[in-house]
């Protein structure tokens, strides 16, 4: 197996835009009647928008919003956020321009909506990303491997052939699944040893050719 290609993950990967989520999330459940604490917000690292929303309904009182307007007031509220500011990843933005300085395509494969990951990509330079895969613009979002096999296929590559980046559980099921080689960043919650699996505190020690030798 030879690198060809890097698939990155964004929230809590390339930028710590989950805590901007936990705040929104906590700020407006409360003023929804709900009771939601920061333990309940990592339960929901990587998630899809879609399936987040249902977990929210379950804990407001019933006929306070409909799960369209909670989807549509926490999406908004985040995105301001995003467009405001955001915080890197240790070692993220370093690693990501490595790789395409030396020629290695990288696409972003965000469970994220497309306006979001826009408002983040506000922050970076230009042409980092060969592709782009966003949450509402596939069926099934992580830990179902359709994102990153979607990006793979874009890109032209054997998904043996790529390394995932990711931070959460469900995003590493997901490159797992897609059978791809993941190299994961846990921020909130903990992600288990496994085969073709790297589990690092940081991304700050890599490099495009230590991310060549994983395949090797």
């Amino acid at each position: 197996m030879t690198l060809r290609a890097v698939l990155w993950d964004m929230d809590g990967t390339l930028v710590d835009s989950e805590p901007v989520w936990a705040r929104v999330q906590i700020d407006l459940l409360a003023r929804l009647g709900a009771v939601w604490t920061e333990e309940d917000c990592v339960t929901l690292v990587g998630s899809d928008l879609r399936d987040a929303v249902l977990v929210w309904m379950e804990r407001i009182p019933e006929g306070a919003i409909t799960a369209e307007e909670l989807a549509t007031r926490m999406f908004t509220q985040v995105v301001e956020s995003l467009r405001q500011e955001v915080v890197f990843r240790p070692g993220a933005l370093e690693l990501l321009q490595a790789c395409v300085k030396e020629d290695i395509p990288c696409a972003l494969v965000s469970a994220s909506y497309r306006v979001m990951i826009d408002a983040v990509l506000g922050h970076f330079p230009d042409n980092l990303f060969a592709t782009i895969v966003a949450g509402d613009e596939v069926v099934h979002g992580k830990p179902h491997p359709e994102p990153y096999l979607t990006a793979a296929k874009t890109l032209g590559v054997d998904p043996a052939d790529c390394v995932v980046v990711e931070d959460s559980p469900g995003g590493t099921e997901a490159g797992t699944a897609a059978g791809m080689f993941v190299v994961a960043v846990p921020q909130w919650v903990p992600i288990a040893d496994a085969p073709r699996r790297l589990v690092l505190k940081s991304l700050e020690p890599l490099t495009p050719e230590s991310l060549r030798d994983l395949l090797r």
